[in-house]
């Protein structure tokens, strides 16, 4: 099979529809993956938020079959490695050591988006292969220090590896619905020390006189996004950085995939003076972002775990995934799962130097599941 091989520098290009049609060929039966919808990925690029002016150049890899799109992948020319949550600013700062420009550099990844999902999409495995194919001759013809493909499964980083990538992992956590009939059900599988600090917790936020509303993004209003967005920067401004979405990306994916999002309030005295919001499928609930502008003890747990969890024992939601690091949140009953990367290095001492990092560090991510796995905060 003959492909037709373009470099998009817009979804434009693709079209809602064909992409809309390749992603739902992903998992027959299941809900997309809602963080590669045209929604979300549109969303960010007419933001401004992922863009060629905030380093994120769109550069998505496509085959066609005559008039169908048999495969594509999210991809960008990036010049810098913000927004990532795959650590690789010592190989940047080693390649300026030597002189050796890094980036730009290619990446697939969904922007600012920690969350596993497929990176090649295709509608058979024929059209998969024929992508890696065009990857590697894309990264290869295009003269950058390397590619990085972030956050694929694990099938895929292995298809990945067997054409010359490196493999990486790394370690997030996620809550199983063991089908609870409720929270109380979850939380006696807990020990008895976890589940006393988890109700001691929720006591504190209740004691202090707050309140907590779930609002389905179809009911938001445009207050109601306006003030999220408020705690959401100032999330940022404590940490003394920028946000890196802005109110226009909330609004947009508020307005175009409603079904998909979750907004948790938390108020006291008749005014919201917290928020968090989450992104759900049937399936899975992802944990995504929160703020606050008035500072409650333990109210970050309520809005952004407890809150969460009530919601996927009532809807059915199989799994709660967290998002990035987080060790914390294995108090709450959410358990180490392991992720992955793949990395290709154009030069050869940096790619043999990077092979036997990543060798040293594959071995503290085992010891380290396993000193995790120890610590498993259910009942024996």
């Amino acid at each position: 099979m003959t492909y037709r091989t373009g470099v998009l520098s817009s979804l434009h290009e693709a079209g809602a529809d064909a992409w809309t049609a390749l992603l739902a060929r992903q998992a027959p039966g299941t809900d997309p993956n809602p963080f590669l919808s045209y929604a979300f990925l549109h969303a960010l690029h007419e933001s401004g938020s992922a863009s060629a002016k905030t380093g994120w150049q769109p550069h998505y890899l496509a085959l066609w079959d005559g008039d169908e799109l048999a495969a594509a992948m999210p991809l960008y020319a990036k010049s810098h490695s913000y927004g990532e949550y795959v650590f690789d600013w010592a190989w940047a700062d080693a390649y300026h050591r030597h002189g050796v420009e890094y980036y730009p550099k290619l990446l697939s990844a969904i922007p600012f988006t920690p969350v596993t999902g497929p990176r090649l999409l295709a509608r058979d495995d024929a059209a998969r292969a024929a992508l890696v194919d065009a990857l590697c001759t894309l990264q290869r013809a295009s003269g950058l220090s390397s590619t990085h493909v972030l956050y694929p499964p694990q099938e895929q980083a292995a298809q990945l590896e067997a054409a010359g990538f490196m493999l990486r992992s790394n370690v997030q956590f996620h809550w199983l619905n063991q089908g609870y009939e409720d929270f109380d059900a979850f939380l006696a599988t807990l020990e008895h020390k976890k589940r006393k600090n988890i109700r001691a917790e929720r006591r504190k936020v209740l004691d202090a006189g707050v309140t907590l509303r779930r609002v389905p993004a179809v009911e938001a209003t445009e207050a109601d996004w306006r003030f999220f967005y408020r705690c959401y920067k100032n999330t940022y401004a404590e940490h003394h950085s920028s946000p890196y979405l802005n109110l226009d990306f909330f609004q947009r994916v508020g307005a175009t995939m409603p079904q998909n999002i979750l907004l948790v309030f938390a108020e006291r005295a008749g005014r919201p003076i917290a928020a968090s919001l989450l992104v759900h499928t049937a399936d899975t609930l992802y944990g995504r972002y929160w703020g606050a502008i008035e500072h409650v003890p333990c109210l970050h747990f309520e809005t952004a775990y407890y809150q969460p969890l009530e919601f996927c024992i009532e809807r059915g939601i199989g799994t709660f995934e967290g998002g990035a690091q987080g060790e914390h949140k294995m108090a709450r009953g959410f358990l180490p799962t392991r992720t992955w990367s793949a990395h290709w290095l154009a030069h050869p001492a940096f790619a043999d130097a990077i092979e036997r990092f990543l060798a040293r560090e594959s071995g503290g991510i085992e010891a380290y599941m396993d000193e995790l796995n120890e610590r498993n905060p259910f009942k024996t």
